[in-house]
């Protein structure tokens, strides 16, 4: 266990506390965690590449960490009503069938490398950015319909990279 795995890990550590403060209304101390957890996934890979200490561990383990954080909290915003339905089942759908298509290529004894793409990234920073927005407007009591063009365009980067990934795979399979 390196630094940057042992920082993808607060990551996941801070999700229930994440969600603890946002079902209790604590919408501020929320942002900050979130914001904290972002942060930690920007942090654990500078240190990996800048340290060469980049690991199949964290090859593994930074991805999951990022579909938990996203996931949770876009699940949790849709239950409080703070986010659309429609944009989680898109976000969430996506992970699904990432994931399901991971354990089936692994399963087949296919060779899987963990490679995020440029639209993957992209599309990871916009779920972040949407939740940090969600939330920054939630906990100040701001309303703003600059946040619907924000869920478009994160709708399409989601979709956009799951095929990217999806066609990945068939290759992969091929």
């Amino acid at each position: 266990m390196n630094l940057p795995n042992s920082i993808t890990l607060v990551r996941v550590v801070l999700i229930p506390f994440f969600i603890d403060l946002m079902i209790y209304g604590y919408y501020r101390p929320a942002l900050l965690v979130f914001v904290i957890a972002c942060l930690t996934d920007a942090l654990d890979g500078t240190i990996a590449r800048l340290t060469n200490s980049k690991t199949e561990l964290g090859a593994f383990l930074d991805p999951m960490a990022d579909k938990l954080l996203i996931v949770s909290s876009f699940v949790t915003l849709a239950i409080l009503a703070k986010i659309p339905v429609w944009l989680v089942i898109i976000v969430v759908s996506r992970d699904i069938i990432l994931t399901l298509g991971g354990m089936v290529i692994y399963f087949t004894g296919k060779s899987l490398t963990i490679k995020p793409s440029i639209l993957g990234k992209a599309t990871t920073f916009l779920q972040f950015l949407v939740v940090t927005l969600t939330l920054v407007l939630v906990a100040y009591g701001i309303r703003s319909e600059f946040l619907k063009g924000a869920y478009w365009v994160t709708a399409g980067f989601t979709i956009a990279s799951g095929i990217q990934y999806v066609l990945r795979g068939m290759k992969i399979m091929a």
